[in-house]
């Protein structure tokens, strides 16, 4: 996910979110203790109320439109259905894979320490909000399919729009250059509600100052507390999934060194780090694979952009732990059929999940009204989650870079001597690349059509 910044001297929307949330908390706990009954009422109760409740309306109108058109592109991206065969099959089942097992330990993490567990917000309003009766996993699972795919729209079965999203966009790669009038449609529906999300997100350092005013006027300084726990939580599982699980990954399937690895993958990480986006770290990414590292060009062409689209590792993990931290707050068990059903949105939604601001927090109101637990949570974490950013991106790129090494190792396409010298594409700093090359690099094999602006011709 990117940073915005309306000009080259302007303040980063990260910066204008916890100025709000600060504000919010200063103000909050101030009415708090002052306790003056018109200003609670009318003001905090009534203006930052409706202004709050405007933000969390507008975050949940953007999800059914922006996981279907972002679906499309991204599966139609693809170019052919050949594509998903040998190599995209294994760089598609690995990244699946590595963001399940992300999710699921991030839950487990978090079960075990349960940030916020204690806490019940009995002073926000929430009526009508209930948990809902869990199903049984086969329910779960049997209801992915629907019967009736407008119904699923209507009443935002996310579930059952992604898969048949999914339906839809290996469809239209099977009718190749007939399907070329709908992509192109499908494309500019994606960049129409990338600026959608851009304008709602300009609003959020207010959205985020009214909520974060209210819930700390009524409920106080105490509040704080579970989010503390709910970053702690957050920051472990993500270094963990980054440190030990994608490691595992690659020792298992690759046989590779994974301090070599990390040694070589540094200068991506930095530049993924510093810039919080995906996209833009792509060429680096490319660069540290192929030339430190041996990774064929071919395969690192198609697996690196195909990760940055659908491999959001870090997302998927702060959905997990956003998930237990909410339910803890609000004292809802949402069971094991609940917690399964949060894993098997996530993994599915991280393929249409795309890397601009705000994207990750309306993927998370689709898990939370998935399992029934009230958005207007995400007041507590929305501020603090920005800062996770940069740590996010930083683990969605080594998981590129991970799965994009094993498929070619596993398809004898490494080139070993470049991996064992520790000298290898160190006479360029990977960082160091011209507008041309960088250009060059970001499009070499993008699967994301509205990356580039056209979509890729079936071959």
């Amino acid at each position: 996910m990117s940073e915005t910044r309306t000009g080259s001297g302007s303040m980063s929307l990260t910066t204008k979110v916890m100025i709000g949330m600060g504000a919010g908390l200063v103000l909050g706990v101030i009415l708090n203790s002052l306790q003056i009954g018109w200003i609670n009422t009318h003001i905090v109760g009534g203006l930052f109320r409706m202004i709050g409740q405007m933000f969390v309306n507008a975050l949940s109108m953007l999800v059914v439109p922006l996981v279907f058109f972002s679906l499309i592109c991204g599966v139609a991206g693809i170019g052919d259905v050949r594509i998903l065969g040998r190599v995209g099959g294994k760089a598609f089942g690995l990244y699946i894979l590595t963001t399940a097992v992300a999710i699921a330990v991030a839950i487990c993490i978090a079960l075990v320490v349960a940030p916020g567990q204690g806490f019940v917000m009995e002073g926000v309003d929430t009526a009508g909000v209930t948990g809902r009766e869990a199903p049984s996993v086969w329910d779960t699972f049997a209801g992915i399919v629907p019967k009736n795919p407008v119904a699923a729209f209507a009443g935002g079965e996310m579930l059952q729009i992604i898969f048949y999203t999914i339906v839809l966009g290996v469809a239209t790669l099977m009718m190749g250059a007939e399907s070329a009038p709908f992509v192109r449609a499908a494309e500019f529906m994606n960049e129409l509600m990338m600026k959608v999300v851009q304008i709602v997100m300009s609003f959020a350092p207010i959205g985020v100052f009214c909520l974060i005013t209210r819930t700390f006027t009524e409920q106080g300084i105490g509040l704080f507390l579970p989010v503390i726990s709910y970053v702690g939580v957050l920051v472990f599982a993500l270094l963990l999934h980054l440190f030990v699980t994608l490691m595992i990954f690659l020792k298992v399937f690759s046989g590779l060194d994974p301090f070599t690895f990390i040694r070589k993958i540094r200068p991506a990480q930095a530049f993924a780090f510093s810039t919080a986006s995906s996209n833009a770290t792509i060429p680096v990414t490319l660069r540290c694979v192929t030339e430190r590292m041996g990774a064929d060009t071919g395969v690192a062409s198609f697996s690196v952009p195909f990760g940055a689209t659908i491999n959001m590792d870090g997302t998927a993990i702060m959905q997990g732990v956003a998930t237990v931290f909410l339910a803890n707050v609000y004292g809802i068990d949402l069971g094991i059929a609940g917690y399964l059903t949060v894993i098997a949105m996530a993994v599915l939604a991280s393929i249409g999940t795309a890397g601009v601001p705000g994207v990750g927090l309306v993927m998370l109101t689709m898990v939370l009204n998935q399992v029934g637990l009230p958005i207007e949570g995400i007041a507590l974490i929305l501020g603090v989650d920005r800062l996770m950013d940069m740590i996010r991106t930083a683990v969605n790129i080594t998981g590129d870079a991970v799965v994009s090494v094993i498929v070619s190792k596993t398809e004898g396409k490494l080139d070993l001597s470049v991996w064992n010298d520790p000298d290898a594409g160190m006479a360029a700093d990977p960082l160091d690349i011209d507008p041309a090359a960088e250009a060059q690099l970001a499009g070499l094999a993008h699967p994301h059509p509205h990356a580039q602006g056209q979509p890729r011709p079936a071959e």
